[in-house]
């Protein structure tokens, strides 16, 4: 059917300029990875100051988690821009400084569920990443937009539940912030496959690199979370 055709090529046409960069998710993939690997590294370095109970510990956690917060900002400006050459080091260091700061809760997770604990949270991670990058680049337009509303309220939700939970405390508590978290970026970790090519452009990998490594350093944080309160309470 020549009209049906015809409606079928205006279709691809239609989302094929929707996207801004086709080529942003493989150009950023590469950089995702060595922001992981940078992290692990940041995470083993912190790890092994507090193994040994160093006391410079808590004042360069504290620099840290504040300098991270700033890099943050300078990086994400430099690589919207395209500015490649100059984010690429600022991206780099950050990734250094985010593993710094996430040494305590790893030792904690260490303490709590041991290093197979640590594992599954990565292997989880992992596995999401490998099943995203399949089904999250077909996504359909009506799914991705459904999606990118209920990640966006999920997102504040998890806010005001953790707000109350430093108010309140509650172990029970933290264990749905947790679960709830690891819900909410498996959801995000499909929707940065249907995003990026239609929020960045192809010389904006970096950006783009900068927001998938947010939504997987999170998805680790919220499984390890979880796995420390369901280890913690099976032990009570």
């Amino acid at each position: 059917m020549p009209a049906q055709s015809n409606f079928q090529d205006a279709i691809r046409e239609a989302q094929a300029s929707a996207l801004v960069g086709p080529n942003v998710v493989n150009k950023a993939l590469p950089y995702v990875g060595g922001g992981m690997i940078l992290t692990a590294v940041g995470a083993f370095g912190g790890l092994s100051m507090v193994v040994v109970d160093s006391p410079a510990f808590m004042p360069l956690f504290w620099v840290a988690l504040i300098g991270n917060l700033a890099l943050f900002f300078v990086a994400q400006g430099v690589a919207s821009r395209g500015d490649n050459n100059t984010a690429l080091p600022l991206l780099a260091l950050y990734s250094l400084v985010t593993g710094f700061t996430l040494s305590g809760l790893v030792a904690w997770a260490k303490l709590t569920a041991g290093i197979g604990g640590i594992g599954a949270a990565a292997l989880a991670t992992g596995a999401t990443f490998l099943i995203a990058s399949v089904y999250g680049r077909r996504m359909s337009d009506s799914v991705g937009q459904a999606l990118g509303q209920v990640v966006g309220l999920g997102i504040i939700g998890l806010l005001i539940a953790i707000v109350i939970q430093l108010v309140l405390g509650g172990g029970g508590f933290g264990l749905m912030i947790a679960g709830f978290g690891t819900v909410l970026f498996t959801g995000a970790a499909f929707l940065d496959f249907y995003t990026m090519p239609r929020t960045y452009r192809d010389d904006q990998y970096l950006a783009g690199a900068l927001s998938m490594y947010l939504t997987y350093i999170n998805l680790f944080i919220f499984i390890l979370r979880l796995v420390i309160a369901l280890s913690g309470s099976s032990r009570d």
